[in-house]
Formats: structure tokens, sequence, C-alpha cells
């Protein structure tokens, strides 16, 4: 796809034939998406930390994800990958605000740098670590023993972002969300970073979007649903995200 943005005639030229208003919903929508490549390619969410803690997310995702948690407020947020422990960090912060909740972090390699930082901090007595594969049946049963009877259930899938390892995380976790809760799959971007020059072409099919999109498929109790806006004086749809196709809700 071809596309100029002229400001003086305040259009955006698609394929040197369609001219769309640049100050219009679809010239947003045009401009947001590929404001996500660039911004993804340059590591622009490589930018931030939440509590001193370093937190690879866009901040649009989190805004989104912090009013999910407000109204929902679930007693346990799974959270699979650790990172540098940022995610966990928000997630905690989160369950302190709403004075309900405890977080649970499961990675395969928890560096020690890492596990300090999250070990060291204010919030550290609301999370609890679990070191080994997200899939692994061992790891499975622990986080399943950790979650008590009645527990209001919300799950964040962000480890390994290759297809097969979403679809076992999906089988492994989603009987744990409980209704009207979600299973996060997140970073589906990658899916359209394909010609990115940090893309790979293999990811056009082997991304968490997919994975989760074929989850939906075969599975009746979840559905795509991507949370309404709690509140817009906007006529724009359609998040700022890396995580399209990623909230699997539990309808049943």
């Amino acid at each position: 796809m071809k596309i100029e943005i002229d400001t003086n005639k305040q259009e955006i030229i698609v394929d040197d034939e369609r001219r769309i208003p640049l100050y219009s919903d679809e010239g947003f929508a045009i401009a947001r998406d590929l404001w996500v490549k660039v911004g993804w390619n340059q590591k622009y969410n490589y930018t931030f930390t939440w509590f001193g803690a370093p937190i690879i997310q866009l901040p649009d995702d989190m805004i989104r994800f912090q009013e999910v948690v407000f109204d929902l407020k679930p007693d346990v947020i799974i959270e699979t990958g650790v990172a540098h422990g940022g995610s966990l960090i928000f997630s905690a912060s989160l369950c302190k605000l709403i004075d309900k909740g405890r977080v649970i972090g499961v990675d395969i390699e928890i560096r020690p740098k890492n596990r300090a930082r999250i070990e060291q901090h204010p919030l550290s007595g609301m999370i609890t670590l679990l070191e080994g594969s997200s899939t692994a049946p061992e790891i499975v049963d622990k986080v399943k023993d950790m979650v008590r009877p009645g527990d209001k259930v919300l799950v964040v899938l962000d480890s390994d972002h290759s297809y097969a390892h979403v679809a076992a995380e999906l089988a492994a976790y989603s009987p744990l969300v409980t209704p009207g809760s979600y299973i996060i799959a997140t970073d589906g971007v990658m899916r359209d970073l394909v010609e990115t020059p940090r893309g790979h072409a293999h990811w056009a099919s082997d991304n968490p979007a997919n994975a989760a999109e074929d989850f939906a498929r075969s599975n009746s109790n979840f559905v795509i649903e991507e949370p309404a806006w709690k509140f817009s004086e906007s006529t724009v749809h359609g998040n700022v995200t890396h995580w399209p196709s990623a909230w699997l809700k539990r309808v049943s």
C-alpha cells in the first residue's frame, strides 16, 4: 500500500487513487495503523517504566486493561511472561488500588536481576512467581492449586508468541477463566508487521491473533470481544493497540 499525507490539502492519498480527509475517522484509522507499525519497529513500547520497573507494553493497551480490571475486580490475575516485571507490578498496583486481588507470574526463566526487582518491590507481597514453562503440566497444576474456589480469574498470555505455544496456553489456562472475564492473547499485532524491517514472513500465520481466533471458533464458551469503551466523546472506533483479536471473553 502506498500512503501519502498532504497536510496542505489535509488529505491522505492511498495508492494514488483514494483521497481521504486527513481529519476524519477513516483518516485516523489509516494514521493509527501506520503509527503502530512504525512505533513497534522503532521500539517505542520499550521506553516506559511502571513504579520503577521496565514495562514493555503500549500505554494504550495498559489503560484499556486497567478499565477491565476496575470493572471486573478479579481475585486473581495470572500472567505468563515476566520479562523485567513491569506488567506484574502494574497488575499488582491495580489490585492494590481496588483493594482486591493478587498476581501470579509465570516465566520459563526469571533472570536474577528481574526477580530481585520484583521481590524487593513494595508490591511484592501481592505477586507470586513461578519459574518454568507456562505449558508444562507441573506449572499449570501449580497455578490451578493457587486458585481458590469462587475466585474470579483474569488471564494474560504474554510469553512465547508462537501460534503453537499460545494455542497450548489457551487450552491450559482457559478453564480457569470465570464467566464474564477474559483470557488475553497479547501481541497479535505480529501478523501486521511482516513487512517491517524487524518483522518476519512467518508471522503472517504464526502469531497469537490467529491462535485466539482459531480457539474461539472451536470453543463456544469463548468469544473474541474487545471490551467496550467506558467513556467516549469521540467518533472514532477501534483501539490503538498491539493486541488485535486478543480479548477472549468467557460467555458461559
